[in-house]
């Protein structure tokens, strides 16, 4: 059985993941700079920020037990896409993904006052190719406001995927096969 865990995010859906592996976690957020290092590529940025949120909220006082963190973000051709800032943005991003693949990358982080593992798991997610129209009207829709990459896989953007070569729940924001993996390898490592 897995130990009490916090979850340092504020995302609905790492807390609806998290929930499937039956472990007992409260939730809260954290601020973390996103911001990209110089010269920081892809898969060392995600996994730095996993582990500064579960870093960050040991340091704020979330002590008593371990704390998860998790990042996620869209790579195309070595270029990290966030979420974005405006409509243009995600039109520029949506149609950067059309048509192409593209890598998703989520990091997970455990940590306490003594020891923090991580871990980063790479998706990679091929769109078909969108028209305008079709970017425009999921625009509208709301959902890709907050998502990195502009889009979100679990909502009405799974209709663009055409072919997924990983771990779908990693996509969504937690790598449920490897959060378990991972939360089991740091208790026993505290034992």
């Amino acid at each position: 059985m897995l130990q009490p865990i916090y979850l340092a995010s504020a995302s609905p859906r790492r807390r609806e993941l998290l929930t499937q592996l039956n472990v007992e976690f409260l939730q809260f957020s954290v601020d973390a700079d996103e911001s990209i290092l110089e010269n920081e590529v892809a898969i060392n940025h995600v996994e730095r920020l996993a582990r500064l949120k579960a870093q960050s909220g040991v340091a704020l006082g979330y002590h008593d037990r371990p704390v998860l963190g998790s990042d996620t973000i869209v790579v195309i051709n070595g270029e990290i896409l966030g979420k974005p800032k405006n409509k243009q943005d995600a039109l520029v991003m949506l149609t950067k993904l059309s048509g192409q693949t593209h890598q998703v990358m989520t990091a997970i982080a455990v940590a306490d006052e003594k020891n923090v593992l991580s871990e980063v798991v790479v998706t990679d997610v091929t769109f078909k190719v969108l028209n305008a129209a079709e970017i425009e009207a999921y625009w509208h829709s709301g959902e890709p406001e907050d998502k990195a990459g502009s889009y979100g896989i679990q909502g009405l953007g799974g209709r663009f995927v055409s072919h997924l070569s990983g771990s779908y729940f990693a996509v969504v924001g937690l790598p449920l096969f490897e959060t378990e993996r991972l939360l089991r390898r740091f208790q026993q490592a505290a034992l």
